[in-house]
């Protein structure tokens, strides 16, 4: 895919989550973004070793915070994720470029993020579950965005 969607995690705390979405960034081509401190080491093991023998397929940028990372790129369209918005992730049009956006895995993304945006979606659950683990949700709208934008057609998936 010539403009491959980002996935950005703003400050996320567990380990084995980042290397779960780093393989699953592997195996989209999509650029991961890791925004703001860690609550982790990049080098840790944990992070690592879920993300298996994948780390070289993987673009990993830094940012200092969420305005560096809107900085590096003004006409990037941002979705965000957040378990309290209204609206559901399946009536968002994704389109290639497009930045993911998601928050630490204890409280989702900060406010003051959320405030002023037209593209805030949820993934809508069943229950008194209020939210997915954050590696799922990732896979989840990374995949419907790839599956709207029609990035497996030529894929051999058999």
């Amino acid at each position: 895919m010539a403009n491959p969607f980002h996935v950005v995690l703003v400050e996320p705390e567990i380990p084995p989550n980042t290397g779960a979405i780093a393989r699953t960034c592997g195996a989209t081509q999509s650029p991961l973004h890791l925004v703001g401190p860690l609550g982790f080491r990049i080098d840790e093991h944990a992070v690592r070793r879920a993300g298996l023998d994948y780390w070289d397929l993987v673009e990993i940028h830094r940012h200092e915070s969420f305005e560096t990372f809107e900085e590096s790129d003004p006409q990037r369209r941002i979705h965000l994720f957040s378990a309290g918005a209204s609206r559901s992730y399946l009536e968002a049009a994704f389109e290639p470029g497009d930045a993911l956006v998601f928050g630490r895995e204890s409280v989702g993304l900060p406010p003051v993020l959320l405030q002023d945006r037209q593209n805030v979606w949820a993934i809508p659950t069943i229950g008194a579950v209020r939210s997915l683990n954050l590696s799922n949700a990732v896979g989840i709208v990374l995949y419907e965005a790839l599956r709207q934008n029609r990035a497996f057609e030529d894929t051999f998936l058999g």
